[in-house]
């Protein structure tokens, strides 16, 4: 996933499932202005994701946007 802010702001990128249940927060920092990526890893954490549809959230000072995302295992 990536982003591009043009200002330094506090960034989060979160990560729910279809049920609206938060099941990761990829990157929750203060960003310089600049271009970000961030390399997904379904086995992340404390539990591996199942193929499936997943809604991930990018909050960036006052803006905000939310996408969907299919994960194929």
């Amino acid at each position: 996933m990536s982003w591009q802010s043009p200002v330094s702001c506090w960034q989060t990128l979160k990560l729910y499932d279809v049920l609206g249940n938060e099941v990761s927060i990829l990157v929750d920092e203060y960003k310089p202005a600049g271009r970000f990526e961030v390399e997904f890893q379904s086995t992340e954490g404390r539990r591996r994701l199942t193929s499936g549809i997943y809604i991930y959230t990018l909050k960036a000072g006052t803006y905000f946007s939310s996408k969907k995302m299919i994960l194929l295992q």
